[in-house]
């Protein structure tokens, strides 16, 4: 019996349908499946987690390789299919809740297949959270600006933000027929892998910034930051303070004003920050 039709069968079995809001789109490609765990390279030292197990196909997998599994799964549904196939499985901790609400646990390895619709809130998240080694399924115009390089068309807020906390890499592309219900577009396998900060810099801020910059990527970095001082101060400014913030725009190199936001390094991002805070 192929996994396709494990899958359908098991959906009948409980009556369920894949709930489209939720991102249940399950994988259904062996092959893929195997790769994702190998890309992970598992050991029994390792804790996982997994976001969004579903009907719990990847995590038997990961359960083989693994010392323990956390699976976090916000689907009632799901949750008592989970329960009921896993039932006396000592290396499993199911845990029933919202991974964007949940206190996630410590873990040295996350392997997943993420629903799409929370995906960079989940992906922030984690990067916050800490581990050794993430492997996710992403869609794929997501992933290619996770990865995406200044000056690239896809370059971004998320682009420097997963530079700043980590190294970033796509491993293969899914088309979707590797999935069940087949998604509209193709899906990403990426790899995160954190590394030390590579610059000091006062991080809310220095997000912020670049949230105000990035929403105007297009415009030379002059105008960008004209038109959202306010928002990235987070307050209304008054004249005489209007006026002091312009100076120290102005006193940026010239060539770095005068750049697309799009064109923009990490390091440049963080240094307009130390500017506007006068540091």
């Amino acid at each position: 019996m192929s996994l396709l039709e494990e899958t359908k069968g098991v959906l009948r079995r409980y009556g369920l349908r894949p709930r489209g809001r939720l991102g249940q789109n399950f994988i259904v490609d062996e092959g893929a499946l195997e790769r994702q765990v190998g890309y992970a390279d598992l050991g029994p030292r390792d804790t996982v987690l997994e976001i969004g197990p579903g009907i719990g196909t990847l995590t038997a997998l990961l359960l083989e390789k693994a010392g323990k599994v956390y699976a976090l799964e916000k689907d009632r549904r799901m949750v008592g299919v989970l329960r009921e196939r896993f039932k006396g499985v000592e290396n499993l901790v199911l845990v029933a809740e919202d991974a964007l609400e949940a206190e996630l646990p410590p873990v040295t390895k996350v392997v997943s297949n993420i629903p799409y619709s929370i995906s960079s809130p989940l992906t922030f998240k984690l990067l916050r959270h800490g581990f050794e080694r993430a492997v996710l399924t992403y869609q794929l115009e997501f992933a290619a600006r996770m990865v995406a390089l200044p000056g690239d068309r896809d370059y971004s807020r998320l682009s420097l933000a997963v530079y700043y906390y980590a190294r970033a890499r796509v491993l293969e592309v899914l088309p979707p027929r590797a999935f069940y219900p087949k998604p509209k577009v193709e899906s990403a396998v990426v790899e995160l892998v954190p590394k030390p900060r590579p610059f000091q810099v006062d991080e809310g801020f220095f997000f912020k910034a670049a949230t105000g910059l990035f929403v105007h990527r297009r415009k030379v970095v002059r105008k960008a930051l004209l038109h959202s001082l306010e928002f990235i101060l987070g307050r209304p400014l008054a004249k005489e303070e209007r006026r002091g913030m312009i100076g120290r725009i102005e006193g940026l190199p010239k060539d770095l004003l005068e750049r697309r936001v799009y064109e923009l390094t990490p390091e440049e991002v963080a240094d307009i920050a130390r500017a506007l805070q006068g540091l």
